[in-house]
């Protein structure tokens, strides 16, 4: 069985998700089961897909968790930046989140393409 906290991107994905928990605190109650819940909800799935696919037999399955791990990490991208438009966030804070997500994308990419070459 793989240990999924041993992996790098895990780590990325993980301190990420404490992050969106912290700064969605802020965002209007109107938002509760809306952007906030769905940028948690994003958040969660990237690193909870990483741990299912660890704990999985085999390295297809494996694989195909980490593909959607990836697609939640792009997706949570996208409602950082809606929620810097709607001024949730403010630029810098937007603009770091942006930034972690980015590194955690990029990570997981190499880490996916790796495995295809494997």
């Amino acid at each position: 069985m793989r240990d999924h906290r041993k992996l790098e991107v895990f780590q990325l994905i993980d301190e990420l998700v404490v992050s969106i928990y912290r700064h969605t605190r802020t965002f209007p109650q109107t938002e509760q089961f809306g952007l906030t819940s769905q940028m948690r909800r994003s958040a969660v799935s990237s690193a909870a897909n990483i741990v299912e696919g660890a704990a999985r037999s085999t390295e297809k399955d494996y694989n195909r968790f980490l593909n959607l791990s990836f697609s939640s990490l792009r997706e949570l991208g996208y409602y950082l930046e809606l929620a810097g438009r709607l001024g949730y966030l403010s630029d810098q804070c937007k603009d770091e989140l942006l930034s972690s997500q980015g590194r955690a994308a990029a990570a997981l990419a190499s880490l996916i393409r790796v495995r295809r070459q494997a």
